[in-house]
């Protein structure tokens, strides 16, 4: 039965979850209106003559949906019932509950309840999700176990070899109180790196099987999470037979439990989880969750270790490594010395091999770095329709898109077109149809989940100029072809502006290499505009170098083979000096130097 005080003939959806209230939300529908806002978990967009509700929810646990219209007619079930749908599958993804009315109600309203896991839920959660523990006790091979999990066999039917390096310290270093945040986009292989990373652990000699713990937090509410540091250390006590010892918690996708810092920040503060190994992977950095203040201000350990690691798609060394394992591939050299003589020798070795780096540059950018795109169009020429949809089904739920399928392409294709100029946010807002705060919202919700990336516009000081409008890098270019893999009609992506956009994303990783929590504080590259109204694509930058500070070299893309010296000038006019990125031409006589894209990517990485 519905809770008292609400008035069913209203038009009322109530979903009720486990046993306690989580928000009750009532949204009045505006004629004319293409969406709403984010509303806590739920998303409403009336479109045409249908009005849509979609819900997510935090289980694993049961849903009973109560619906109500005007005119009078009540509906209380699971399953499908029009005309209306329910469409669940616990506990792994969340799970969406969405509801089509035709004829939109004037009134809505939810209200969402949910309770705790239990401990034996929890229990089962680790018990299955630790394989290797049940391989250790009864003598079997623990780094099988590892490999036996469906995440590990998936890759193998896309693997080109490639593994990330960015966990590779934490499997070899002794086991102490180091906490690291991993963070990157869906899709890109984060739970993958943590699985190799426990493969690695229960591999040694000097550490037991049970001092790994993996767990999926998906699912999970903010005390499960609090609870399971109890079990999880419950479940190990093997690991302490002989004398106690610490644990290497690997939490995975954490940051889909709200709150989940304070939390961490308790267990580091106030457990044995203080001396115990951390790390934590997430697909979105919300500043409201205070990462920095909860957890790396005091609590990311003694070891010294890197505390904020991104694991993005792979770059272009990583691609030419796996795809054209005969192109020679010169060192990276830091952003301040791309005009060294050092870099100049080097170029004029690799003269006769310009059109091999232009070639694998070329489906670089055709395919992105996206593990299975790179994969698919490796061995079959093309990224497959079915990871593009994946891809987008990533895309809708981060940056919370509720309307019409096509509502994605239409955004990606804006952002793809506009890529090479600054973003002007009222323009984009008109072509889609939502209200500039709406369009806001939802590309910064894009940025935060490392779809896309700010560059800033800046003064000749180096500094951002306050007001002015940014450029956004797509970080991938597969996310630029997604519009015209998606729909028919929308424009496919220029390689001038794929180009601009992957160099830039390639910059960006290498100043947040260099200098930790850039990246996140949106505070890596920026372009300027010259007193004749051009602009430059990648300005000088202030970057660490063995103890001191230098500025990195500027950099235009523009991926042409001839009339470079018209653009060139631009660059030399502003800065005296640059890199004009070309599609395959090498010309270092010039105060700016013409170098193949490719090779300035190749030493940025």
């Amino acid at each position: 039965m519905c809770p008292a005080g609400l008035d069913l003939l209203a038009g009322t959806v109530w979903a009720r979850i486990g046993g306690s209230t989580a928000f009750r939300r009532q949204i009045r529908p505006q004629t004319g209106s293409h969406g709403w806002p984010d509303l806590d978990g739920v998303y409403l967009e009336p479109w045409a003559s249908k009005f849509f509700v979609a819900l997510t929810v935090p289980g694993p646990t049961a849903v009973a949906v109560t619906v109500a219209r005007t005119p009078p007619s009540v509906v209380t079930s699971m399953g499908q019932y029009p005309p209306f749908s329910v469409i669940t599958g616990f506990p792994d993804p969340p799970t969406s509950v969405i509801r089509q009315a035709h004829n939109p109600p004037t009134c809505v309203s939810l209200m969402v309840k949910w309770g705790s896991v239990r401990d034996d839920e929890i229990r089962r959660v680790l018990t299955e999700a630790n394989p290797w523990w049940r391989a250790a006790a009864a003598g079997q091979d623990p780094v099988g176990a590892v490999r036996s999990h469906r995440l590990i066999r998936d890759r193998a039917r896309h693997d080109l070899g490639y593994r990330p390096s960015v966990l590779h310290d934490l499997a070899t270093a002794p086991v102490g109180d180091s906490l690291v945040v991993l963070t990157g986009p869906r899709r890109v292989g984060k739970s993958v790196a943590l699985l190799d990373l426990a493969a690695a652990l229960c591999g040694r000699r000097d550490i037991q099987p049970f001092q790994v713990i993996h767990v999926p937090c998906d699912g999970m509410a903010a005390r499960d999470l609090r609870r399971t540091f109890t079990l999880g250390r419950e479940l190990t006590r093997p690991a302490d037979l002989h004398a106690p010892r610490a644990r290497i918690w690997l939490l995975d996708e954490v940051s889909a439990i709200a709150e989940w810092t304070p939390i961490v920040k308790a267990a580091r503060d106030g457990t044995a989880v203080g001396d115990d190994t951390v790390v934590v992977t997430g697909s979105r950095w919300r500043e409201d969750e205070d990462i920095a203040g909860n957890l790396l201000a005091g609590r990311a350990g003694t070891a010294g270790r890197r505390r904020v690691r991104h694991l993005l798609p792979m770059t272009f060394r990583d691609f030419a490594t796996a795809t054209r394992p005969e192109l020679l591939l010169p060192e990276a050299v830091h952003p301040a010395d791309l005009q060294s003589p050092d870099v100049a020798a080097t170029l004029d070795g690799l003269r006769f091999e310009v059109d091999g780096y232009d070639l694998a540059w070329q489906d670089y950018l055709s395919c992105g770095g996206f593990p299975r795109a790179v994969a698919e169009h490796s061995r079959n020429g093309a990224v497959s329709i079915d990871y593009i949809r994946d891809l987008a089904a990533w895309l809708r739920g981060d940056v919370n898109l509720e309307g019409p399928p096509e509502s994605l392409p239409l955004l990606l294709e804006q952002l793809a077109g506009r890529a090479t100029s600054p973003l002007n946010m009222a323009h984009v807002a008109e072509a889609l149809g939502w209200t500039r705060a709406v369009t806001a919202g939802r590309l910064n919700r894009l940025v935060s989940g490392f779809g896309a990336l700010w560059c800033r516009h800046h003064d000749d000081s180096g500094r951002p100029v306050a007001g002015s409008q940014p450029k956004l890098y797509l970080v991938d270019p597969v996310l630029a072809w997604l519009p015209s893999r998606l729909r028919a009609g929308l424009r496919p992506p220029q390689m001038t502006a794929l180009t601009e956009q992957t160099l830039g994303v390639a910059l960006a990783r290498r100043i947040d290499h260099l200098d930790e929590g850039r990246w996140v504080a949106g505070d890596t590259i920026g372009y300027t505009r010259t007193g004749s109204g051009n602009e430059v694509d990648l300005v000088p930058v202030k970057v660490p170098s063995g103890g001191t500070t230098r500025e990195s070299v500027p950099i235009e893309g523009k991926w042409v083979d001839d009339g470079w010296r018209n653009e060139a000038k631009v660059i030399e006019n502003k800065f005296r000096r640059g890199i004009l990125a070309t599609k395959s031409l090498l010309d270092l006589d010039h105060p700016s130097w013409a170098i193949p894209a490719p090779l300035v990517a190749l030493m940025l990485e």
